[in-house]
């Protein structure tokens, strides 16, 4: 009978370590190279239309993006760490997630893909991401990108300069589109 018991014992145990072994983990994507921008973005996602103007700070361990008015007051102040994100609006209720994207489609509406972004807003490619099609000009930078189900088509400032960075960049995904346009860079 004591078999028994400890047999039992190790089954459960056995089905608990299974269980935590399903819990959805948080797949981190390589961390692209830090920037901070300025600009404005309006997002189109189920017969609705968001638009504001948008800074956000990417740095080595996080990102910051404020969701703005017209007038500059923080319509959403949202922050992705290792931690998780978080989602402050302007009433100060704080919403919380493992990931940015789940977080966004669920207090907003609509997803911010800001781990991809993060690669994309900088005319790049995100890094350990499915790459179904990427159109370059003469000067090597993106003009269109498709990306783990989103199409990408950037906008330059300047058309012969190779490094310099996108000023637009349309987005499009089965549920929602979403226009970035850069205001400044630094």
């Amino acid at each position: 009978m004591t078999w028994i018991k400890s047999y039992a014992a190790l089954l459960v145990a056995a089905a608990l370590a299974g269980c935590a072994a399903l819990e959805p983990s948080r797949t981190a994507l390589p961390r692209a190279p830090v920037f901070d921008l300025v600009g404005r973005m309006a997002v189109t996602h189920d017969g609705r239309s968001f638009s504001s103007g948008v800074r956000w700070q990417h740095a080595a361990e996080r990102d910051e993006i404020w969701l703005l008015t017209p007038l500059g007051q923080t319509v959403a102040h949202i922050v992705d760490s290792a931690d998780g994100a978080i989602i402050t609006g302007s009433d100060r209720r704080q919403y919380r997630a493992r990931d940015v994207e789940a977080l966004t489609r669920r207090t907003l509406g609509w997803e911010l893909p800001v781990a991809r972004l993060a690669w994309w807003v900088r005319g790049d490619i995100a890094a350990n991401s499915v790459i179904a099609e990427a159109e370059r000009d003469p000067q090597g930078r993106l003009l269109r990108l498709q990306q783990d189900g989103w199409d990408i088509t950037y906008v330059y400032r300047s058309q012969d300069s190779a490094d310099s960075l996108p000023q637009r960049l349309d987005l499009k995904s089965e549920s929602q589109s979403i226009r970035l346009v850069i205001d400044t860079w630094q």
